[in-house]
């Protein structure tokens, strides 16, 4: 962690018994792209591999937002958790797809789930919900009998999802 204060003076370590013996940085959102290339890029920490992002709502406090970066580091076998607040009004911070192609599924997800915009993304789209679905369901907030009348109901057998086969 002394490294990471070094690289990162602005960040701030989240306390030990927070963690579960997890090393866990905050970095605000204005800086999240230029703190992940300087872990990434450092000799010594090496943070090469984004295994995750996903975000977590804590509706009823401001910043409600956190997106959560999980970092590996295949040389040196170490982890680093970077965490950015989000605010409720305004939902977005820059995308880390310059940086690793795995930030692209997980970022369309986290928009998907929790309507959170990643600026830049080359492809900010559902990705697990159909396209005409209102709202984002993981959300704290998201009704959870909400009806999404968009969509008409249909009988799976006769009309599954996926495309049929002739002579099955």
């Amino acid at each position: 962690m002394a490294r990471v204060a070094t690289l990162l003076p602005a960040a701030v370590p989240e306390p030990a018994e927070h963690t579960r013996g997890a090393a866990v940085v905050v970095v605000a959102r204005e800086g999240i792209v230029d703190a992940l290339r300087a872990l990434r890029d450092d000799a010594e920490l090496s943070l090469d591999a984004l295994s995750d992002l996903t975000a977590v709502d804590y509706h009823g406090r401001e910043p409600r937002f956190e997106v959560v970066y999980q970092l590996n580091s295949i040389t040196h076998h170490h982890r680093l958790r970077v965490k950015a607040p989000v605010p409720g009004d305004d939902p977005s911070i820059a995308s880390a797809t310059p940086l690793w192609n795995a930030a692209l599924w997980a970022e369309r997800e986290v928009w998907d789930l929790f309507g959170i915009r990643f600026i830049g993304h080359p492809d900010l789209r559902r990705i697990l919900m159909y396209p005409e679905f209102e709202g984002h369901p993981l959300r704290k907030d998201y009704p959870v009998n909400r009806r999404q009348p968009l969509v008409p109901e249909r009988d799976p057998v006769r009309e599954p999802w996926y495309p049929r086969v002739e002579g099955r």
